[in-house]
């Protein structure tokens, strides 16, 4: 192992997760959040309902907050990289329930943890083309967590009125502080029990499509109110 890189990731580890919880959390407070379709969810979870929040990686940051939001324990899926660690040190602390692994390590055992998560507590989060994309990609891991749950898809759409948009695979955003954001909550989807691989696949690609469609509708009526200013 490389000296110097384990003395940066102690470093990250113990003198940084700290300070990086305590900036978001002054951070999130310059938010100005308005929440759509909250209802829907919270009268699904009191029927006993489960639902697994589906959002695209580049737009995850304003659902941070998420736990404290419904008062529940949340589980979502970090990977096992040394970034990872990081994240979910700043993750746990913010009140999820990290469980490490992706779809090239550690996957398997990540799902079965994740779904028995749901059924216990009724409530996951997933960022569907993460950790490494293809962006705005979902990925099979989100409808065999549902299927193998009971719970239903709840596609996820945050929108930034202004934001910064990162040189990263998915153009990770950011909302700049003082900003509006929208955070709606989509239609649930209901996933069978039992059903072919055709079916499976028809499911994947109705709610990859679905969510493409959404954002790509609300961007372009953002990006016109914002030249008509």
């Amino acid at each position: 192992m490389n000296l110097k890189k384990e003395i940066k990731f102690f470093f990250i580890k113990y003198f940084l997760t700290f300070s990086a919880y305590y900036i978001l959390n002054l951070y999130a407070k310059t938010i100005r959040l308005r929440l759509e379709n909250e209802d829907m969810i919270k009268n699904h979870l009191e029927n006993d309902g489960r639902v697994i929040m589906a959002s695209w990686h580049q737009r995850f940051f304003a659902g941070l907050d998420s736990p404290r939001r419904f008062k529940k324990t949340i589980s979502i899926m970090i990977s096992r990289s040394r970034d990872g660690d990081f994240a979910a040190d700043i993750a746990e602390r913010l009140g999820w329930t990290p469980v490490r692994g992706s779809s090239s390590r550690g996957g398997k055992e990540a799902l079965r943890k994740m779904t028995d998560s749901v059924i216990k507590n009724q409530v996951a989060g997933h960022i569907v083309d993460g950790p490494t994309g293809p962006p705005h990609v979902i990925k099979p891991g989100l409808i065999s967590m549902a299927q193998q749950s009971g719970a239903a898809i709840c596609p996820t759409y945050v929108f930034y009125e202004n934001a910064w948009t990162f040189n990263s695979w998915d153009r990770f955003m950011v909302p700049k502080p003082f900003s509006r954001v929208v955070f709606r909550f989509g239609s649930l989807e209901s996933i069978p029990e039992k059903m072919g691989p055709k079916e499976f696949e028809r499911l994947r690609l109705h709610i990859e499509q679905k969510m493409i469609d959404e954002y790509e509708k609300e961007d372009r009526s953002v990006a016109s109110s914002h030249s008509s200013i």
